[in-house]
Order: structure tokens, then C-alpha cells, then sequence
């Protein structure tokens, strides 16, 4: 076959990283409109009451099409299923618990913030499992980030002035959950070496239905829906739409983006999310975005536009 006909490996290095990220920054995006019917739902319902229910109706969507997929199945090995253990036991089912109680128990902001440092885990697992190359110019791109979703989160405010925001126990629960979605990253993208991103996010909310169950009953906590049916109407809608966006949408379009970025690439790409949650807070609860915030906005935007410029290497 001519040169004509066969890109070269030239060509594809020079091939920048464009729709696979840009789905990763879409799908991370509406894992900021989470916290709005999160919040809401913890009126009625327990941490772990909510991630269950809500990975219940997950299941429901998600078993036709893992049946569909079936035949990949086959295909699994042990190291597979460890590492498909990992994203649905601790990036499906703990995490998300953590994320939920951290936001009942600290400071939101805080939480946020914190959760935020989830690209450091991933990068640094990326590179230690899958020999990942580091992004260009890496260092600076974090740092840029970093400053931007502080910006989005505090303002202009030192850091010293929000220490005893961060020493609770609801900044360690938003730490642990940060690292499990860090790790789960990684592991996503080391599955979709072999799995397509369809069979992948079924099996993540498919496998954390047995740990959440097992977790919610050694909780004894009662179930509390509000009395009156249009209360509890609203708490079933809120928990409907809270599965089906930023749970099953969100991961769909996110493990199709990673099924074609690297891991260390698309952690940075997930830092869209604090963006949409100030978003948010301005459209919902009508809190004006400030010009902190606007820089911080743009800060991390240019960060991710920078990133998606880059080369896309063979190996992602």
C-alpha cells in the first residue's frame, strides 16, 4: 500500500487531541450540576441511601446494554476484573458516598476545592501503570489550573484565611473520594485498551449495586420519604434526574472521550466541573459571578484549550 493511502506515524504524532477531550471536558461539565439535586435529596435521604437508589435506576439503563455487549465479556481477564472492582466498588460506590457526605458534613467549597486535587493522583498513577508521558509544559498547566479553581472557589483571599475551612472531617472524606476518581481514571482508561466505553460504564454501575446494598443495610438507617406526595414526588424526580445526567449521560460521554485521551490528559479536562458548578450557583441560586471568578473561569479554560492543542501521542 502507497504512503498516499497509510498516515504516517508523523502525521498521527502532529494529529492534535480534539473530540476525545473535548467529550471528557462535556462529560465531566455535568458532574457540576451533581451537587444541585444532591444537596436536595440529602433533606430526605442518607449518603449511601442516595448513591443506591441512584445506582438502581442506573442498572435498569444500563443492563440492555450490557447485554447487547455480552460477548466482551468473554474477553475479561483477572486484571480486568480488579481493575473493574476498582471503578465501580471505589469509584462508583465509595467515592461518590465520600463526595455526598463531605458535602453534608464540611464546607462546599472546601469540598469542591479539595476534590479538585484528583488530577494529581491520576497523573501520578497514570505515569507509575501505564507509562503515560506527562502533558507539555505540565507544570505550568497544573499550577494555571490550580490557581484558576481556587480563584472559582475563594476569590482573592489568601489561602491562610480558610485553614480551619479545610482541618474537618468533611475536606478527608472529599480527599479520599478525590483519590478513588483519580485512581478510576486511570483504570477507565486501562479497560478501554479492551472494552468498549458502552460495556465499560454499564459494568461500573452494574458491579457497585452488591457493596452499595451491603453498605445502606449496615447502616440501619430508616427510610424517610416526605409524607405529602408532592414532597416525595419531588424527591423521586430529583433522584431520577440526578442518575440520568450527571450519572449515566456524564460517563457515557466521558469514557467515550477517554477511549481516545490520556489519563493525564483527561483528569486536566475534568477540571470543567468547578466551572459549571459557579455556573450554576449563578443561574439556580442567583449568585453573581465575580471578577475572581470570571479570571479563575477563564484561567482554566484556557488551560484546557492549551491541552487539547497538544499532540496526540500513539500510545493514548
Amino acid at each position: 500500500m502507497s504512503d498516499t493511502t497509510v498516515p504516517s506515524r508523523a502525521f498521527l504524532r502532529e494529529t492534535p487531541v480534539k473530540s476525545g477531550f473535548w467529550l471528557v471536558v462535556i462529560g465531566a461539565a455535568l458532574w457540576g450540576i451533581d451537587p444541585l439535586f444532591r444537596i436536595l435529596l440529602l433533606d430526605a435521604l442518607t449518603s449511601t441511601q442516595i448513591v443506591l437508589l441512584e445506582h438502581v435506576i442506573l442498572f435498569i439503563c444500563a443492563a440492555p446494554v450490557l447485554w447487547k455487549h455480552r460477548e466482551e465479556l468473554k474477553r475479561v481477564r483477572l486484571r480486568h476484573a480488579l481493575a473493574l472492582l476498582f471503578i465501580s466498588w471505589g469509584g462508583s460506590a465509595l467515592a461518590t458516598v465520600l463526595f455526598t457526605m463531605a458535602l453534608s458534613d464540611g464546607n462546599p467549597n472546601a469540598v469542591l476545592l479539595l476534590q479538585k486535587m484528583q488530577p494529581l493522583f491520576a497523573i501520578i498513577m497514570a505515569r507509575i501503570m501505564l507509562k503515560e508521558l506527562l502533558p507539555r509544559y505540565f507544570g505550568i498547566l497544573l499550577l494555571v489550573a490550580l490557581v484558576g479553581t481556587y480563584m472559582l472557589t475563594f476569590g482573592w483571599s489568601m489561602p491562610f484565611s480558610h485553614v480551619n475551612e479545610f482541618i474537618q472531617i468533611g475536606s478527608l472524606l472529599s480527599l479520599g473520594a478525590a483519590a478513588l476518581w483519580g485512581g478510576s481514571t486511570v483504570m477507565g482508561r486501562y479497560l478501554l485498551g479492551t472494552m468498549k466505553y458502552e460495556t465499560v460504564t454499564s459494568l461500573r454501575f452494574m458491579l457497585a449495586l452488591p457493596l452499595l446494598l451491603i453498605m445502606t443495610s449496615i447502616e440501619h438507617a430508616p427510610w424517610q420519604l416526605p409524607s405529602s406526595t408532592s414532597a416525595a414526588g419531588g424527591v423521586i424526580l430529583n433522584l431520577v434526574l440526578q442518575a440520568l445526567l450527571p450519572g449515566l449521560l456524564s460517563m457515557a460521554l466521558y469514557y467515550k472521550g477517554l477511549s481516545s485521551t490520556k489519563a493525564s490528559f483527561a483528569t486536566l479536562a475534568e477540571l470543567s466541573f468547578p466551572m459549571i458548578g459557579v455556573l450554576i450557583n449563578w443561574v439556580a441560586f442567583r449568585e453573581l459571578v465575580t471578577l475572581p471568578q470570571l479570571t479563575g473561569f477563564i484561567l482554566i479554560w484556557v488551560t484546557l484549550f492549551l491541552i487539547s492543542r497538544q499532540p496526540k501521542d500513539l500510545s493514548a
